[in-house]
């Protein structure tokens, strides 16, 4: 007998962190209908997960949410570079990078930059956007369980607060429920990778002179090497409210019960170097990092995202910016589908796409942890400096998925970063104008294909309107020059058509998500047949 059903929605998400909260945000800003449950009552209260990376930057920045992270974020806007040290109050010291973007290289590349956000901070501005674009969010609601069939996801939820239970039907699940997912477990979806690398405790407290001690040392962290009292040291306000992570071992038998108050006042006084600082412990919570990646990214009409997809070690915060990027690749997707101007299979990209991607972050965080000596991860000593981080941050690539022209045997991510319009490689950044107001090529993208050409690119606009009208997919044009009939005009003394691989009578196809779906370098004999073949093979049509 089939249950009554109380909600219907196209989209149940489940997990209200950052990826769950993220997803909202971008479904609601393509029109999505959704309904999000989060078992816990509130937003995160714990100062954790704070880099927010370039490209993680740039979706906050076309959902219009970037200037309000930014001032959620201000009191570490004076904080970079991470710092490595026996103890806070020797002379031995080290800074294993003192800036973030050195030279401030990163203009060249992006509009936006990276930005010191605790969850804390950022997961209350999701939930406000999420909300003010309609989203139906329910904390203290959990997920009991779930069926599948051809046509969709039945849930059954549990308020924690009242025990009243509801019947929900979706076209799709996202589970964005954590590492250990009970959604993961219950599809049968197994894990690979080095498994568990290293387990913190993170203790909150408050030292009112540390301040002093730090001085104008402004660091992201401060890694304390100390081998008796080693551990990790993050500003919460520059102030009074800091953070540390200390190794714990319970591979070793250690119990949680052990990091009591004292033991850690003590812990941290002796790792700062100071046997007087006043310490109020405010909290505890521990965690652990790890190396895994799930083996599929989806069963039938449900999809993994965040942590429940991958685990990453923690140094770099890359688990969770691939996790709200996963969320991006798949909110345009299944707008696209539910909208009716893609087919289902295209659905099928998102692993193809996102799982490469997360099995070489998820290597490059292990050997960034192993560089700056995490606190509890034991390695092979002689791990040099690692290389390439924009390479992981901002150009990652789709050899495989909804892409036409790519290269499949080229790298998920390059030894160096390269931006030169290659399908499957995010679309490059170029500031142009419209009417005297400067925007960035990278914020044409978000609800629609767009089709971009240089000046000598006007064959390409009236054959692409018709084939993306017979094929009823949402396209935008765009020709780029100086001239009067030219849509967008290149900032002086920049090149459209070189940054982005063509020609000025070429033509490129960008996905909703700010990725290269095909390129033409130059003209093309039947440029709508060319065009309506990109679409199809992009869109599964």
């Amino acid at each position: 007998m089939n249950p009554k059903v109380d909600d219907r929605v196209p989209v149940l998400i489940v997990g209200g962190s950052l990826v769950g909260l993220s997803a909202s945000l971008f479904l609601g800003r393509l029109g999505v209908r959704h309904l999000l449950v989060e078992k816990h009552a509130d937003t995160s209260h714990h100062p954790r997960g704070r880099g927010n990376n370039v490209r993680t930057m740039e979706l906050y920045r076309v959902a219009g949410i970037e200037s309000a992270i930014r001032e959620a974020a201000s009191v570490l806007a004076p904080n970079h570079g991470i710092l490595q040290a026996p103890s806070l109050t020797g002379e031995e010291q080290e800074w294993l990078f003192r800036e973030i973007d050195p030279g401030g290289r990163l203009a060249r590349f992006s509009p936006s930059s990276w930005c010191l956000c605790s969850q804390n901070d950022l997961e209350p501005v999701l939930l406000r956007s999420a909300r003010e674009l309609g989203a139906d969010v329910r904390f203290a609601t959990e997920l009991v369980s779930f069926e599948q069939d051809a046509d969709g996801v039945t849930a059954l939820l549990r308020s924690r607060e009242t025990g009243e239970e509801r019947v929900v039907r979706a076209e799709y699940l996202i589970a964005a429920d954590g590492p250990r997912s009970p959604s993961r477990e219950r599809l049968g979806i197994g894990q690979s990778g080095k498994g568990e690398l290293f387990h913190n405790v993170s203790i909150t407290f408050r030292a009112k002179r540390l301040a002093e001690v730090v001085g104008d040392r402004h660091f992201i962290a401060c890694y304390l090497t100390d081998p008796e009292a080693d551990g990790a040291l993050l500003p919460v306000d520059n102030h009074e409210e800091w953070v540390f992570h200390a190794p714990w071992h319970p591979e070793h038998g250690e119990p949680l019960e052990a990091f009591t108050d004292e033991r850690c006042v003590r812990h941290i006084r002796a790792a700062i170097g100071m046997p007087d600082l006043d310490v109020e412990v405010t909290g505890k919570a521990p965690w652990h990092a790890a190396e895994r990646v799930a083996d599929r990214y989806s069963a039938g009409r449900v999809f993994l995202a965040g942590d429940s997809a991958h685990e990453m070690s923690p140094t770099g915060a890359f688990g969770s910016n691939t996790g709200i990027q996963d969320a991006h690749n798949l909110a345009w997707k299944l707008a696209a589908v539910l909208c009716g101007w893609a087919g289902p299979e295209l659905l099928e990209s998102y692993g193809r796409e996102r799982r490469p991607v997360a099995r070489v972050t998820g290597e490059r965080a292990s050997a960034r942890s192993a560089e700056h000596s995490h606190p509890g991860y034991a390695v092979v000593p002689g791990v040099g400096r690692q290389a390439g981080v924009l390479a992981v941050a901002l150009g990652y690539r789709y050899p495989d998925g909804a892409v036409a022209g790519g290269d499949p045997a080229g790298p998920v991510v390059p030894e160096a970063f390269e931006s030169a319009g290659e399908p499957g490689s995010r679309a490059p950044h170029q500031w142009l104008l419209r009417a005297g107001v400067k925007l960035s090529t990278l914020d044409l993208y978000e609800q629609a294909m767009v089709l971009l050409t240089g000046p000598a690119g006007a064959p390409w606009h009236a054959a692409a309107r018709r084939a993306a009208d017979r094929l009823a997919v949402p396209l935008d044009a765009y020709r780029i020059g100086s001239g009067a009939a030219d849509d967008l005009a290149p900032e002086p003394g920049s090149d459209f058509a070189a940054l982005h691989g063509i020609r000025p009578d070429g033509a490129l196809l960008v996905r909703p998500d700010g990725f290269v779906a095909w390129r033409s370098e130059g003209p093309a004999e039947d440029p709508e047949g060319a065009v309506e073949q990109a679409l199809r093979t992009v869109l599964s049509l």
